[in-house]
């Protein structure tokens, strides 16, 4: 008999955990006889009987009452059933002259009647049997027999005849494959009237089941339903009811989903990945010599990275979850048709070598490139620049020795990507301010200190030794020291190497760092709840909460938007950024004063009598009284102002403008000699400048048909004339279509 699987507890059991002792005497083993009626398995204490090779959890309980653990088995109200007997053997009395304590006088094998043949995945056949059996005490539909796995044996033990040795060998109601295969925590069942359900698109079905993960009233989710339904099947009162019973049966089995599949959280998530393997790109067990590494990516997200990252931007919030999760969590995003950050794969994976990160971004590469052969991405932004540290300094090697480097790339992006490397300052300014607000007392330390960290990054383009401006900001703020023993332990040891990185590679706007903010920020709320504190070290917890509330919020926001439908999630979507936010502040609401160039103010919209002050306006590490600012984030207010410095005199240029201007003035400077750098510079910078001019003039027009008449005609050879310009799945398509008909 094989090892029976522990007692179920609740999810988070605040009682530590012992382990139990292996007793080798039944007579060590007390009876246990309780006082309800009809009991279970949760109602007995299970001990381990037998030896260190081979043991058994068993319980022992008055013969009389075997039936009534029978039938408070069959109650359980997550996998309801029948036991049937499946081999059972009598002794008569008197019959040994020798026997242990434990052996039988009656022997009985209880199996689920939803079980085991099943010819689907993970299916066999009883071994006592080769055939099926057409019993009438089979359970209730679904008929079919589902691989069911659990089962019990009762001893009636030939010593104490009064007395039953329960054995439980399977107490879940899983297959072979380790999968739910009956009850309400099934997905495939839906019950008797599955056939007479009308038709439910995967649109249909992913928008009711987004609905109830979010939290949204059953109401409601029918609500929708029963419309998207009615596109296809038009209206009727049969419809309804059905789709009535759909949407209740759907909502109960998410609410009674669980993320353990598996007490063994290794063992859970190895159970999760065989049930999901198309929304996994790349799957790595941990051993002695690999580190555990998880990649997911749902079809959606394969479409939305094929979608919106093909010639754009990819954005990479690397790091989350460092200090509280088991595994960090590296997030890849795309900016959608609002320029919002959008998820389109995850990684769970504490290796940050070369080698792991550039297997799995191949793999994500392959699998945009087979959805779209000609894809390919333009830029791809990192916000942390200990990503990949031996790349870095290979990049500083080449922005010596290389003739145009207006765009520098790693070498691992270079070799998979193909494209060039920008540099987001967000987590770095939001970690300084976060401990900047939290260990200082007055905004007026807290406004001077941020500003002489902002001069601190702000040196390596203004021609200031790094050291002196450190040595000076320890100096001022030594009474500091709460933030000067976080920022002389923490920031101290790797101030350069962050500083090399902005100081090599271009940086993102202010609106893309905006944006990877916002996601950081929802996805913190997402999983940093009070009620998930004691689940935050176990992996199959952190991808049931992305695969079900994570992705199906992101993806009603999309549908919201595209279907113009659910008008409260659309607002809440596109005023999600601080970028958009800060678009709906009018011009006059600011006020900036010519002779003071080191405040500035927002008048409120709901209140003209509240103004929010701006300290150091212009600079990236500008100050804001607001309690969004104080949190950490990038708020309207100063992404208002900052826009409204841009061009005025007595206001700096932001950084990453500064380091464009340092990237051109790096190409002009480049070529000292009448040489074939000169003309490949020239060149570049020609073919650079062209495609800005032609993007001036794009934004610029009200008429795209005066552009599209000024371009040139494009010719294609004879053979492939009618496909240019089309979409290679499209052409494919076609192409399949004019060889059948030549057939």
């Amino acid at each position: 008999m094989g090892r029976v699987i522990s007692k179920e507890k609740p999810l988070f059991d605040s009682k530590p955990k012992t382990k139990m002792e292996i007793i080798e005497s039944l007579e060590e083993i007390p009876v246990q006889n309780p006082q309800a009626e009809d009991f279970s398995y949760s109602d007995l204490s299970w001990t381990k009987f037998g030896t260190t090779e081979h043991h058994d959890e068993v319980a022992l309980i008055p013969y009389a009452r075997v039936e009534e653990f029978i039938i408070g088995e069959c109650s359980n109200p997550e996998c309801p059933t029948r036991f049937h007997i499946e081999r059972g053997r009598k002794r008569s009395r008197g019959s040994l002259r020798e026997y242990k304590p434990d052996e039988y006088l009656e022997y009985r094998l209880y199996w689920c009647s939803f079980g085991p043949e099943n010819y689907g995945e993970g299916g066999g056949v009883l071994p006592s049997r080769k055939y099926r059996l057409n019993t009438r005490n089979r359970a209730a539909r679904p008929q079919s027999m589902r691989g069911c796995t659990c089962h019990f044996v009762v001893k009636r033990l030939y010593a104490r005849p009064s007395l039953a040795l329960l054995v439980y060998n399977e107490r879940r109601h899983v297959n072979k494959a380790g999968f739910v295969c009956h009850g309400p925590l099934d997905r495939d069942a839906i019950g008797p009237g599955a056939k007479k359900i009308p038709y439910i698109c995967n649109e249909i079905q992913q928008q009711t089941m987004s609905m109830i993960y979010l939290g949204i009233p059953e109401e409601n989710v029918l609500e929708k339903h029963i419309e998207g339904i009615q596109r296809y099947c038009g209206s009727d009162a049969t419809v309804d009811t059905l789709a009535s019973q759909y949407v209740h049966k759907l909502g109960m089995i998410i609410k009674r989903s669980t993320h353990e599949l598996d007490l063994d959280d290794q063992a859970s998530i190895k159970i999760w990945a065989e049930r999901n393997k198309k929304s996994i790109f790349s799957y790595q067990e941990s051993s002695e010599t690999d580190q555990f590494m998880l990649g997911i990516q749902t079809e959606w997200q394969l479409q939305q990275f094929v979608r919106f990252g093909h010639c754009s931007l990819v954005a990479a919030d690397s790091t989350f979850g460092i200090k509280r999760l088991k595994y960090p969590l590296c997030t890849l995003l795309v900016f959608d048709s609002r320029h919002h950050a959008l998820p389109v794969a995850w990684i769970i994976s504490r290796s940050n070598l070369k080698s792991d990160v550039e297997k799995w971004m191949k793999i994500l590469l392959q699998r945009a490139q087979g959805v779209e052969p000609g894809f390919r991405i333009n830029g791809f932004i990192i916000d942390d620049a200990a990503m990949e540290i031996d790349p870095i300094r290979h990049a500083s090697t080449l922005h010596k020795e290389c003739l145009c480097n207006s765009f520098i790339s790693f070498s691992l992006f270079r070799d998979t990507f193909r494209c060039p490397v920008l540099f987001s300052l967000w987590r770095i300014r939001r970690s300084w301010l976060r401990n900047v607000v939290k260990k200082c007392d007055t905004i007026e330390v807290q406004r001077e200190l941020f500003k002489c960290l902002g001069e601190v990054v702000y040196s390596i383009w203004d021609g200031v030794d790094t050291s002196k401006v450190l040595e000076r900001l320890t100096l001022d703020f030594s009474d500091q020291t709460a933030f000067m023993h976080y920022f002389t332990s923490t920031w101290l040891p790797k101030i350069g190497m962050w500083l090399s990185s902005i100081k090599i590679l271009p940086l993102a706007s202010q609106e893309a760092c905006g944006a990877i903010e916002a996601y950081h920020v929802k996805l913190k709320v997402k999983l940093f709840d009070d009620t998930h504190l004691n689940a935050l070290q176990r992996v199959d917890w952190l991808v049931h909460k992305l695969t079900t509330e994570l992705h199906s919020s992101y993806w009603l926001d999309r549908y919201a938007d595209e279907s113009d439908s659910f008008q409260n999630v659309k607002e809440e979507y596109i005023a999600s950024t601080s970028w958009h936010r800060a678009s709906e502040i009018p011009d006059s609401a600011v006020i900036l004063d010519s002779n003071n160039t080191v405040v500035a103010k927002v008048r409120s919209q709901r209140d003209t009598n509240v103004a929010r002050v701006v300290w150091n306006p212009g600079s990236e590490f500008a100050f804001c009284d607001c309690a969004w600012s104080l949190q950490g984030n990038l708020c309207k207010h100063i992404i208002k102002v900052n826009t409204m410095c841009e061009n005025r005199e007595g206001y700096g240029d932001s950084m990453s403008l500064r380091s464009f201007k340092e990237k051109l003035t790096s190409i002009k400077m480049k070529p000292m000699d009448d040489s074939i750098a000169l003309d490949l510079s020239m060149a570049l910078t020609l073919q650079m400048f062209d495609q800005i001019k032609q993007l001036v003039k794009l934004s610029g027009t009200d008429d795209i048909s005066n552009i599209v008449n000024d371009l040139p005609v494009k010719w294609g050879c004879r053979k492939g004339r009618t496909t240019v310009g089309i979409p290679a799945s499209i052409a494919a398509f076609t192409k399949k279509r004019s060889q059948r008909r030549k057939r």
